[in-house]
């Protein structure tokens, strides 16, 4: 359970705005996600429901957020349910929140235990015809598993079944895409954390070593300083390993002359940051690897000053393609010839380069929104270029994170080393 959180006059305004995109008379249902088992009697770590943070505040397991803003009875407003503690629970799993501690976060004042929910519901639904319900709607989310969202969401449907429903997910990705400065000023710190973390690899990294050690360096500066940890499978790919987009076994040893691509974040505040970096194991880039990293540096450089207002990401991901397709022919990875059918030519780029430019990030590291939204001020997004050469071993991906403003995009990660000189004097300096 984090102890960390924004101030709860963030979470009521979230609130308040999710009024004012609700239809009048309806109830919103937000749950916390599942304690989800790992093996045996254990469980793998709680990551609290995104959405729920974002209304309350509140990192705990069995949690649940009852929104009737136009209830005629006060008390229905806003209510907040949260596990009921004991003497045993606090022994064996620690402290959880009391209904004090609940309110002062989110700023609900009506706190009640988890077994007051069914009864209260069926009060409050009396007096609405409509529920909001919500469930993951990423494009990418797993469906293998069913949330706690639908399988409750499925339930109160049963219950309740000549209510009105409506869909909670889009209304919370209008919330969420356009970031307010304090969870921009989170997002800041995770990246500094996330920077902090890779500059402590450049001066640790050397032949000889395993990937998993270079690893454990990185989640020692993030626990170190302050953050939950990693926001997501981090990837410490060395050599070939570096041509596989999501990599994550970490375990293979370092070898003289190889690149070692990073892609990692630390989790701040329940906030994520991506980066990506890739530098040569030994501290100099040989003349061709550092003509591939070159190549994607100038298209990162580019790409980063697209990120701007009006545009998409699917406009960037376009651009950018053309922009690599020029650098690929240079590369000498294929002719101008060879391109001059279309299909041919989309198919030769995504052999070097597969995946998209920009995603969102917020509280999750691919977070709400899609590839068509055009972007606005107070959006942050990955910038994250890269070329792959499977068949000399090398992977380059540069990734920062860039928050669109009026003005000129801002990189939130402008002071970690970038360049081929800045790489190589850092990790080459005794200092």
């Amino acid at each position: 359970m984090s102890q960390k959180y924004l101030n709860s006059q963030f979470y009521k305004t979230n609130r308040d705005r999710l009024r004012m995109l609700m239809e009048d008379d309806a109830i919103a249902v937000v749950f916390s996600n599942d304690m989800m088992p790992r093996n045996g009697d254990q469980y793998f770590p709680f990551r609290q429901n995104s959405d729920l943070l974002y209304l309350t505040g509140i990192d705990q397991e069995e949690t649940v957020l009852l929104f009737f803003p136009d209830s005629p009875l006060e008390q229905f407003r806003e209510v907040l349910f949260i596990r009921k503690t004991n003497e045993k629970i606090a022994t064996w799993e620690g402290h959880k929140y009391t209904q004090e501690e609940a309110a002062k976060i989110s700023g609900i004042k009506n706190v009640m235990w988890l077994e007051s929910f069914q009864s209260v519901l069926k009060q409050a639904s009396s007096l609405s015809s409509k529920f909001y319900l919500n469930k993951n709607e990423h494009p990418g989310a797993p469906e293998n598993v069913e949330s706690k969202q639908l399988r409750e969401g499925k339930r109160i449907k049963e219950k309740y079944p000549f209510h009105q429903y409506y869909r909670l997910a889009p209304l919370m990705k209008e919330l969420r895409l356009v970031k307010q400065q304090a969870e921009i000023n989170t997002m800041q710190q995770a990246c500094d954390i996330t920077a902090d973390a890779f500059k402590r690899v450049l001066k640790f990294v050397k032949p000889g070593l395993k990937e998993s050690q270079v690893e454990a360096e990185i989640t020692h500066e993030f626990l170190r300083s302050g953050a939950q940890g990693h926001a997501y499978a981090p990837i410490v790919a060395s050599g070939k390993n570096a041509t596989v987009l999501h990599y994550t076994a970490n375990n293979q040893t370092i070898n003289n002359g190889d690149l070692i691509l990073f892609d990692i974040g630390c989790e701040y505040m329940n906030y994520a940051s991506d980066m990506s970096r890739t530098i040569p194991v030994n501290g100099k880039f040989s003349a061709r690897q550092k003509e591939v990293y070159n190549a994607v540096l100038r298209v990162f450089q580019q790409a980063k000053e697209m990120i701007k207002p009006g545009t998409s990401i699917n406009q960037i991901n376009n651009n950018v393609e053309q922009l690599l397709m020029e650098e690929h022919i240079k590369l000498g990875l294929y002719s101008r010839k060879d391109i001059q059918d279309n299909e041919k030519a989309n198919e030769l780029i995504k052999t070097y380069y597969p995946h998209g430019t920009s995603h969102f990030m917020g509280l999750d590291v691919h977070d709400v929104g899609t590839k068509y939204e055009r972007l606005e001020a107070g959006m942050v997004l990955s910038c994250e270029p890269g070329i792959y050469i499977r068949e000399e071993n090398i992977g380059v991906r540069i990734e920062n994170d860039i928050l669109v403003t009026m003005e000129k995009p801002l990189d939130l990660m402008a002071d970690v080393p970038i360049t081929v000189d800045e790489i190589e004097n850092f990790m080459n300096d005794a200092g």
